[in-house]
C-alpha cells in the first residue's frame, strides 16, 4: 500500500515505515503530524485518485529530526567582463517516519517505535601505571667508527 501525498508544497510517494526528507516543518522532534492532502492511494491494486485530494484520507507520521541538506554552490560569471559572484545555500530539512496511511474515519492501530540514539557516555579513564623506562647500558661495540681516509688522486700520465 502506498500513497502520493503533498507535504510542504512537494509531492512524495510514501509507504508505511519509510523515512522521508521534506522541507522544514513547524513541529518539534518526536511530534506526531498528519497530512491530509493525499492525492492518490494504491491499496493492493485498488487505486483511488482524488480531485484534487481524497476526502478523509490522511498520512500519519512522526518527526525524527531537523537537519540541513548538502551545500549547493551558485556561481555566476560573465566572460571577459570581470564579473564573478559566488553564493552558497543549505536547505533546512525535516526527517519524518511514515506511521501509516489512513482512510476516512480510520485511526492508527499500531505505531512504529522510533529508536533514539542516546549520546555515548564517556567511559571513565582508568589510570595505568607504567614502569619507568629501563636504562640501557652502553655496549663496548658502540665505540665511534673511524671514517675511511679519502682516496688519493690518480697519478697523471707522463706526456
Amino acid at each position: 500500500m502506498y500513497a502520493i501525498v503533498e507535504i510542504a508544497g512537494q509531492q512524495f510517494k510514501v509507504e508505511r515505515g519509510v523515512k522521508v526528507y521534506v522541507h522544514r516543518l513547524d513541529a518539534s522532534e518526536g511530534a506526531k503530524v498528519e497530512f491530509d492532502k493525499v492525492l492518490l492511494v494504491d491499496n493492493g491494486g485498488k487505486v483511488q485518485i482524488g480531485t484534487p485530494s481524497i476526502d478523509g484520507a490522511k498520512v500519519a507520521a512522526t518527526v525524527l529530526s531537523h537537519l540541513k541538506g548538502d551545500k549547493v554552490i551558485v556561481f555566476k560569471k560573465k566572460r571577459r567582463k570581470g564579473y564573478q559572484k559566488s553564493n552558497g545555500h543549505r536547505q533546512q530539512l525535516t526527517q519524518i517516519l511514515v506511521q501509516g496511511i489512513l482512510g476516512k474515519g480510520e485511526t492508527l492501530k499500531d505505531e512504529i517505535k522510533v529508536e533514539k540514539k542516546a549520546p555515548k557516555a564517556e567511559a571513565p579513564v582508568a589510570e595505568v601505571k607504567r614502569a619507568a623506562p629501563k636504562k640501557v647500558a652502553a655496549k663496548k661495540d658502540d665505540a665511534p667508527v673511524k671514517k675511511a681516509a679519502p682516496k688519493k688522486a690518480a697519478k697523471k700520465k707522463a706526456e
